[in-house]
């Protein structure tokens, strides 16, 4: 009889054939052929991962039973196929950081906040004693994410880590978090029938892919289980673990909006050019309310953030900021998770500098521009299209070495005079 790792040879070449085949094979019949390949990965490659890590076979034939390919979702790319090679962006997707703030989404999560606020009080307090999050943070955490529980989370959780782990872009991500979301069962937080995700296969209320699940999840309401899909109280203490778990600094705000005059330039800003907040406000860097910053914020880090460059409002952040940006990989979502917070908790008001009249450039246009910055020498972050902190402070630079005026964000004359 041929051992375990000869027959996994052997299934694994002959899975590497029939992929080779597939291309012969007619387009009406290739789906079926694959979904064969993806039912014979199931039992011949990922159980044994799956076994190996504590798994019960009880517990995987329930995850996958019934589970087939979901060809709907996107970067997918089938066995015996290439990844197609990115269109060049045409649609003007790049816009001005203005649109993110989208009024009624935030009038809407700022209601929802307060009412949560009040009605999780005692839950809330625990939770940030415990913490050191504030719960107005973790409960804009939880309305940007899943609408306070209320956004339908639609799809079977192993229908799509599964479909991605065998056939998108990043199989070895995706082979991670399915196997994960195995875990996840097995430790009996859920069923496998109440494993719902989306699309990504990002879990619950929280939006966690099941790797932060395993490493952030916590019980809130003591039943000894972390459910993040039909547990308030665990969703919020697992949102406030998570944002612990990444160095939330206690007693700390995210930051605040600022006026930068002119004498102070835009390129300064970015997480590696941290200053004491007293030094900035000597450098004339003042809060819009006319308040002085608090005492104990003097004399912590802070770090100069203009998502608009002169054309938007401007911040001085604190390290928590890069927190919250850790849950999220966007300076966008970082600002309107504490600007949320801070409405939810004080009633603020929108901020005080108005969003200019910027974006309407194709993303082709601006990763062009990125190229050209390179050449020069610049640190522009990559040629992605978007204009990060080091495109900006990177625009900030070329403007002041060529003449002009800087203003730290991408426009169409811009670019012209780069590229």
């Amino acid at each position: 009889m041929a051992r375990p790792q000869l027959r996994m040879t052997i299934a694994r070449m002959a899975a590497l054939v029939a992929m080779a085949l597939l291309a012969a094979i007619p387009a009406q019949a290739k789906d079926a052929a694959v979904e064969a390949l993806f039912q014979a990965w199931l039992k011949e490659d990922l159980w044994p991962a799956a076994r190996a890590r504590g798994v019960s076979a009880a517990t995987f034939d329930a995850a996958f039973s019934g589970v087939t390919l979901n060809w709907k979702l996107p970067d997918l790319v089938p066995p015996g196929t290439k990844p197609k090679t990115p269109k060049e962006q045409r649609q003007a997707e790049f816009g001005s950081p203005g649109k993110y703030f989208n009024a009624g989404t935030v009038a809407a999560v700022e209601r929802g906040g307060k009412a949560r606020l009040a009605q999780h009080r005692a839950t809330l307090a625990a939770i940030e004693k415990a913490t050191g999050v504030p719960a107005r943070i973790v409960v804009a955490i939880w309305g940007r994410e899943s609408g306070f529980g209320g956004v339908k989370i639609p799809h079977d959780a192993f229908e799509v880590l599964g479909t991605k782990a065998f056939m998108s872009t990043r199989k070895e991500m995706f082979r991670a978090e399915v196997l994960a979301a195995l875990e996840i069962v097995e430790r009996g937080h859920v069923p496998p029938s109440a494993m719902k995700s989306s699309w990504a296969g990002a879990l619950g209320q929280p939006q966690f892919m099941p790797t932060s699940f395993l490493k952030h999840a916590a019980d809130g309401d003591g039943d000894g289980r972390a459910d993040i899909w039909r547990s308030d109280a665990d969703t919020l203490a697992s949102i406030a673990n998570y944002l612990r778990h990444y160095g939330w600094q206690a007693g700390r705000d995210w930051g605040f909006e600022v006026t930068v005059p002119q004498s102070v330039s835009c390129a300064l800003e970015g997480p590696d050019r941290g200053k004491r907040i007293s030094e900035w406000a000597a450098m004339g860097i003042a809060r819009v309310s006319g308040k002085p910053f608090p005492d104990h914020e003097l004399r912590g880090e802070g770090f100069l953030m203009m998502p608009a460059g002169r054309n938007g409002p401007a911040f001085i952040v604190t390290p928590n900021f890069y927190v919250l940006k850790d849950y999220n990989e966007s300076d966008l979502y970082a600002l309107f998770i504490g600007h949320l917070g801070d409405r939810i908790q004080w009633s603020v008001g929108d901020f005080s500098g108005r969003w200019g009249a910027v974006g309407g450039l194709y993303r082709s246009d601006v990763a062009a521009m990125q190229r050209a910055l390179e050449r020069e020498g610049y640190d522009v972050g990559g040629a992605d299209g978007l204009p990060g902190y080091k495109t900006r402070r990177s625009i900030g630079d070329w403007q002041a070495k060529n003449g002009r005026k800087p203003t730290c964000f991408p426009d169409a004359d811009l670019v012209r005079a780069i590229r």
